[in-house]
């Protein structure tokens, strides 16, 4: 019997796709890699991808999970693998009001996920752009970011318990609900952010917030980087921490959205250089209500703060947003960065991370670095600037992979000697294993690979990638 007529027998016949039912998951988002998977599978449980994953161990078949397939580096690659697909796990089990935690399957798809709990007035805050198909998985599997970190941290800080099925496997159950727990080693955090290296995630629990009962959001105009940074700690300050966003599009950034969409408004009349979208919440009462000249408490001090920084010269033109539909707007405009990516080929995905202090010096370096290396290249950037998380995309002018990747050397060249990373919150995958290979500490790496084999001696759990091989 074939390994996938042993599938079949598990799932059955409609739940083991090959042919050109596949094909939907034989190329990555961007459609940087193209590949062919032996079969696709579509489990409904645990116990059914434990089945699975022990079929493939004993076949010698390597395994490949996904999700809801946004990632941008490659990590579902998987020429003649099998790949899971988490789709049919997506209930959400529990949502636990009092303790504030979520119960969920990895295939729950996030925006799903963001609606069932925001009808108990709690919120998840992890959130970017591709909400409407990434899967709690995939994100947990990456140690997503996205535009709420400045607030909430990154993906390992929203999560409590995981479940994890094994290389050989076995089913480990790490799903605890505890905020304190010192008994040896965190393997849930080991397995977060592994891309399905060490094993396959099944299940999860969330940390779940109070749903802020006002926002106050605006598109403001600077007259430096420097100045922006300058400006969100006034902000933190004279807020009481409220800032749950903080994002930098350049003027470049902005004329990409409007080439992106016919129906794109501009942020103001004029094309400033340094434009940053803050966004504050409050789940206090208080600040929630509205003052007597009618506006929102929070707002009105976002407006205090702004026209003080306004009459120093320092902000050039703000906008706050008067109603939820200007408010998602000023989102759209952010979440549109993937989109506005993909309006030139090639590209190089940068997804870089320096400290606060040091962003505006990257840039700086870099608009002097990048001409000398390819003088027809564009440049496309957008930041998490609240937590030093810079998008970095480069279009070169010639598809050649020695003359990207030169360009993105010389890009983490700048990046380390500046004390950051070559990875924020996109993960490794494919994309990046030279990056790894040239900067990662060589002990880390070989404590990496200790690991990975102690735990998939066989090497079938998403082979190839996040560590590079040895050569």
């Amino acid at each position: 019997m074939s390994i996938i007529e042993e599938l079949k027998k598990v799932l059955g016949d409609q739940n083991v796709l090959t042919g050109t039912d596949k094909d939907r998951y034989s190329s990555d988002w961007l459609g940087q890699y193209s590949f062919e998977p032996l079969c696709v599978v579509r489990p409904a449980s645990t116990q059914e991808v434990s089945k699975v994953v022990r079929l493939a161990s004993a076949a010698q078949v390597n395994i490949v999970p996904v999700g809801g397939n946004t990632g941008l580096n490659g990590g579902t690659h998987s020429d003649n693998a099998i790949s899971i697909s988490m789709e049919r796990m997506n209930s959400i089990h529990e949502i636990r009001v009092n303790s504030k935690i979520a119960i969920v399957d990895a295939g729950v798809i996030l925006a799903n996920l963001h609606n069932v709990v925001n009808e108990n007035d709690l919120m998840f805050p992890l959130t970017f752009g591709a909400r409407g198909s990434a899967t709690i998985g995939g994100v947990l599997s990456t140690n997503a970011g996205g535009s709420n970190v400045l607030k909430y941290g990154n993906t390992r800080d929203l999560v409590l318990g995981v479940e994890i099925v094994l290389p050989n496997g076995e089913i480990m159950n790490l799903m605890s609900e505890l905020h304190k727990d010192n008994s040896g080693y965190c393997l849930r955090d080991l397995v977060i952010g592994a891309e399905g290296t060490l094993g396959i995630i099944t299940q999860a629990v969330l940390k779940l917030f109070p749903r802020p009962k006002a926002y106050a959001t605006a598109m403001v105009a600077v007259n430096s980087l420097d100045t922006a940074l300058s400006l969100l700690n006034e902000l933190q300050d004279g807020t009481g921490g409220a800032v749950a966003a903080y994002e930098y599009m350049p003027k470049r950034y902005i004329q990409g959205h409007m080439e992106l969409s016919s129906a794109s408004r501009r942020p103001f009349k004029e094309d400033y250089e340094h434009l940053v979208m803050v966004e504050l919440e409050t789940t206090v009462e208080l600040f929630s209500q509205c003052g007597d000249d009618g506006q929102v408490l929070l707002s009105g001090e976002l407006e205090r703060i702004l026209d003080r920084n306004l009459d120093k010269g320092l902000i050039l033109d703000a906008h706050i947003a008067q109603n939820e539909e200007q408010r998602l707007i000023m989102w759209e405009r952010r979440e549109a960065a993937a989109e506005i990516s993909l309006l030139k080929t090639p590209l190089i995905n940068n997804d870089i991370a320096v400290p606060l202090d040091k962003i505006s010096k990257f840039l700086t370096i870099m608009e002097k670095k990048l001409p000398e290396l390819d003088p027809d290249a564009d440049v496309l950037i957008v930041s998490h600037l609240g937590d030093g998380n810079v998008h970095y995309t480069v279009w070169p002018s010639r598809d050649d992979e020695q003359h990207k990747d030169k360009i993105m050397e010389a890009i983490e060249n700048v990046v380390l000697s500046l004390g950051g990373s070559f990875s924020a919150e996109h993960g490794i995958g494919l994309s990046k294993l030279s990056s790894m290979e040239r900067r990662k500490d060589r002990v880390a790496l070989d404590v990496m690979r200790q690991i990975k084999h102690a735990i998939d001696p066989e090497g079938i759990m998403n082979p190839g990638k996040v560590l590079p091989k040895i050569y």
